[in-house]
């Protein structure tokens, strides 16, 4: 990373300001902008999150917004209601009443003096949605905006539900906003009041796991929020990122082949960051990209930010499984069009362990009945911080699961887009689930997962409205795999892999389900590519960004992705520990600690033992502030019922101020 001190224009720094809402709630904002502002009016680049400016994302705001600012652009990082230095209460995501505040935001930002009334937004992850939240609501002062990491469809493709399936990074996601919906604000912004607005967020943020427990099809809760309900309502420009080892590929894709205005998109190789700082490599100038975007709509400079292909990404060439890399090896491919001309479903027909393009193959069933412990080397849904996150050799799991797989190829094949896995097959209980997995085979053995696709086959109709399946009756369904790019070579083969469960990344069904995969009526079909001229002319800069912030280290990282089998007691534990250690930020003369532990487990084949365990320790010390908190929750289940069981005790020191325990019981409604 080029760190980039000398900027075209000189930056002044304002730490914060307050922004009142309508209702008299006032939103803490971080703002940086050209010395010369004032008499030279800017566009103004927003960015609107709940992960606290002062200190929670300070690092990233100071590189990112320095560098506009030296560009020609106000940066404004705004802290919203009940978050960070704000005031209010956040009580669930992409609420009405956050978008409501992000439409004053942006009429506060059109009335100030060094701003020229234009406005972009630009975020990743919640900063992502809620940008096309927003644009889909058509404020006047918000020109265009840049969403990385993000999603289109808050039901079928986020964080809670997959294929109708639930995650289990529903839970940790929930137990990550817990534990930051537990943080005091600072009393260096907000003053004496600090204590009371903290015990406010503490009494009353909630509980949103058992919010999101309690909608479990796609209903108008998903819906809200949700920009494929209706893509027509965003007109204007957008540019959408993410990456291979993201949670959040498949929105790229549909926005560019969706969305009316002008529209680009790039999925790099990156885990759920910024291609600046894009994990595994390789990274890219990806603010320059933006500056760009942002010169072509918001200050209509005539440059080539439009120019080539409307979807650009990597293209992967193959590699050996393992949970990180730094660095995937490849190429930049694009596309004119989404979908391309220049793609072909390439047809497989699944015969008897095989994956074949020629015959007729014996139509005959081949049950599957999983172990629970496949998908103990799935990863994460989301790769969040580029390993050791990523799927293992995949050889373990696929004892468990059926193989189809080709012969060993002749010559290489590239594909691009969304693998499907076209099955026929019967279920002997009412509700089940199916998980299907290509991966790459070398020569030697080792299996590279590539992508993987899961149904709850309850949804095999519609995520509104499921319905049970009727036990040995056959049912042709579709199972779409993750968007990929990637070159499988000469002498490797294609697999095709099914299981019954695919613990923890999705919650099991309620019962152990023996499916019949029928060959001879099912295919698989993959997306191939041909190779094009203009993909030798795609080139990135290399990544630049402002200066980062001073922090001095005062206890190192600890990361931890253990699976642990107890053969004694035929018990299985995925444990993971994401501990950040402790540091203080200099400029604001404040020490944090940081750490995250959990734990997935369950008991031989008891689907009632599966059961997802988190825990959450922050501290925030300044002087005599003194602040820190604890976050429990886990969750269990049996054939009927979900169970929540959480834990919140915050701290001054070593004395404790507050504590609150939740107990939920949760119908399961065809999960």
């Amino acid at each position: 990373m080029k760190r980039i001190t000398d900027f075209p224009e000189k930056v002044k720094h304002i730490e914060n300001t307050f922004i009142t809402m309508r209702d008299g709630c006032k939103l803490a904002a971080r703002i940086w902008m050209p010395e010369s502002a004032d008499e030279q009016p800017v566009p103004a680049v927003l960015e609107y999150l709940p992960y606290r400016k002062r200190d929670g994302t300070r690092n990233r705001d100071d590189q990112v917004q320095t560098y506009f600012a030296g560009h020609g652009y106000a940066g404004v990082r705004v802290d919203m209601r009940g978050s960070g230095d704000s005031e209010g209460i956040l009580e669930d995501e992409y609420l009405e009443l956050e978008q409501r505040d992000c439409l004053d935001v942006l009429e506060w930002l059109e009335k100030q003096p060094w701003c020229t009334g234009d406005v972009g937004m630009i975020g990743i992850s919640w900063g992502g949605f809620n940008g096309l939240q927003v644009a889909a609501l058509r404020p006047p002062q918000l020109k265009t905006i840049i969403t990385v990491c993000s999603t289109d469809d808050r039901y079928a493709d986020d964080v809670h539900y997959m294929g109708g399936c639930l995650l289990g990074d529903n839970l940790s996601w929930a137990s990550t906003m817990f534990a930051y919906n537990s943080c005091p604000p600072d009393p260096e912004i907000v003053g004496d009041k600090w204590r009371q607005m903290w015990l406010d967020r503490l009494e009353h943020s909630g509980l949103w796991l058992k919010k999101w427990l309690h909608h479990q099809h796609r209903d108008a809760y998903w819906k809200h929020g949700s920009i494929c309900e209706d893509f027509s309502t965003v007109q204007i420009p957008v540019l959408a990122a993410s990456g291979w080892a993201d949670g959040y590929t498949n929105s790229v894709f549909r926005l560019v082949e969706n969305l009316q205005g002008p529209v680009k998109g790039l999925v790099g190789p990156w885990s759920h960051k910024y291609p600046h700082e894009g994990k595994p490599g390789p990274a890219i100038g990806f603010l320059q990209e933006c500056v760009k975007w942002w010169d072509k709509w918001l200050k209509g400079k005539d440059n080539d930010i439009m120019e080539g292909p409307a979807l650009i990404a990597w293209m992967q060439d193959s590699v050996p499984p393992f949970t990180k890399y730094e660095y995937r090896p490849g190429r930049w491919v694009g596309e004119d069009t989404w979908p391309s001309d220049n793609v072909k479903y390439r047809d497989y027909k699944i015969a008897p362990h095989a994956l074949t393009e020629s015959g007729e193959p014996e139509v005959k069933p081949f049950p599957i009945q999983s172990p629970l412990t496949v998908g103990l080397f799935a990863g994460k849904w989301c790769s969040y911080h580029a390993g050791p996150d990523l799927p293992h050799d995949q050889r373990q799991e696929d004892g468990g699961a059926l193989v189809f797989e080709t012969e060993a190829l002749d010559e290489q094949v590239e594909i691009f887009g969304a693998p499907v896995a076209d099955l026929v097959l019967t279920s002997d209980k009412p509700v089940a689930m199916v998980a299907c997995r290509l991966s790459d085979v070398a020569p030697d053995g080792k299996t590279t997962r590539i992508t993987y696709g899961i149904l709850n086959l309850t949804h095999r109709e519609s995520h509104e409205k499921p319905e049970k399946l009727l036990p040995g009756q056959k049912y042709r369904v579709q199972v779409q795999l993750n968007d990929i790019a990637q070159i499988f070579p000469a002498g490797h083969k294609i697999r095709l892999s099914i299981s019954s469960s695919y613990w923890p990344l999705a919650w099991p069904s309620p019962e152990p389900a023996m499916l019949n995969i029928y060959s001879g009526e099912s295919e698989f079909k993959l997306p191939t590519r041909k190779r094009r001229d203009i993909d030798q002319k795609i080139h990135f800069d290399r990544p630049e960004a402002g200066p980062p912030t001073n922090k001095e280290v005062i206890e190192g990282e600890h990361h931890v992705w253990n699976v642990i089998r107890n053969l004694a007691t035929d018990e299985s534990v995925l444990e993971v520990v994401k501990d950040l250690g402790k540091f203080r930020i200099k400029d604001i003369d404040t020490e944090m600690g940081c750490s995250t532990y959990e734990w997935y487990r369950n008991q031989n084949d008891d689907y009632n033992s599966a059961q997802g365990e988190t825990l959450w320790e922050r501290s925030f010390k300044r002087g005599d502030w003194d602040a820190g908190t604890i976050t429990k929750t886990r969750l269990s289940c049996d054939e009927r019922f979900f169970y929540v069981h959480a834990q919140l005790d915050a701290y001054e020191g070593p004395n404790r101020v507050f504590s609150k325990d939740w107990n939920e019981k949760i119908p399961r409604r065809l999960v």
